[in-house]
């Protein structure tokens, strides 16, 4: 099965969205297509931006709820055991890539566009959401 890294971005995305990319990887994922790997910096950093006023505007407080109380119960967490410092172009990506490193995954879905121009980062696919539904759809 896929193990995929979903960034912040593509997370809060799905939940408040429809239809859309973002919003078709969490259906495609609570249909078991691939496997969500998490770990607590990104669950952290979702419950954070959950709370913003963007989403506020768009989620009710016990919606979002919801959606972590999901994400915590169907993800894969795992901690970061590979620790990467230096590579991404924010700081605070190289979060997400250790994530995607300890965690095996096969692919990082991101919206970000200066991450996504690393392309690769050993072993780990880089991708759109868009792309990442494509490569599911190839199966």
């Amino acid at each position: 099965m896929i193990r995929a890294v979903l960034d912040t971005n593509t997370l809060a995305s799905g939940a408040v969205a429809s239809v859309g990319a973002p919003a078709q990887i969490i259906d495609a994922w609570l249909e078991g297509a691939f496997e969500v790997i998490i770990s607590a910096y990104i669950f952290e950093e979702l419950a954070r931006t959950l709370a913003k006023p963007y989403f506020v505007r768009r989620l009710t407080p016990s919606a979002a709820s919801a959606f972590l109380d999901l994400v915590r119960s169907l993800a894969a967490p795992i901690a970061i055991t590979t620790p990467v410092s230096g590579v991404a172009p924010d700081p605070a990506d190289d979060e997400i890539l250790g994530t995607a490193l300890s965690g095996s995954a096969e692919y990082l879905v991101t919206g970000d566009r200066k991450l996504r121009e690393l392309g690769a980062y050993q072993g780990v696919q880089i991708v759109s959401p868009r792309e990442f539904l494509e490569i599911l759809a190839a199966g």
